[in-house]
């Protein structure tokens, strides 16, 4: 919930800050246009950096891991029961 009030809160800045150079004049009218499309892509790379970053510090679960080996045992031995050859 925090990454949606975080974006919405940029999205807010970043239209206010649009319409505020839009009013002002400060950028020629040909380059206003095209900030939108910047902003698309800035948030594009903000979400790539956030999952690049959630990748790198992802939590290992030995325990989890554990569990997943025992279904994995689990699963291989009823299919050979039912005559499924799950051989590697």
């Amino acid at each position: 919930m925090k990454h949606v009030v975080k974006i919405l809160t940029l999205l807010v800045a970043i239209t206010a800050l649009w319409f505020g150079l839009l009013q002002t004049s400060v950028i020629p009218r040909s380059h206003t246009g095209l900030l939108p499309i910047y902003f698309i892509v800035s948030l594009g790379c903000y979400g790539l950096l956030m999952v690049g970053i959630g990748l790198m510090y992802f939590p290992t679960c030995p325990q989890e891991a554990l569990l997943l080996q025992q279904d994995i045992k689990e699963a291989k031995e009823y299919l050979e029961r039912k005559g499924i050859d799950v051989s590697e």
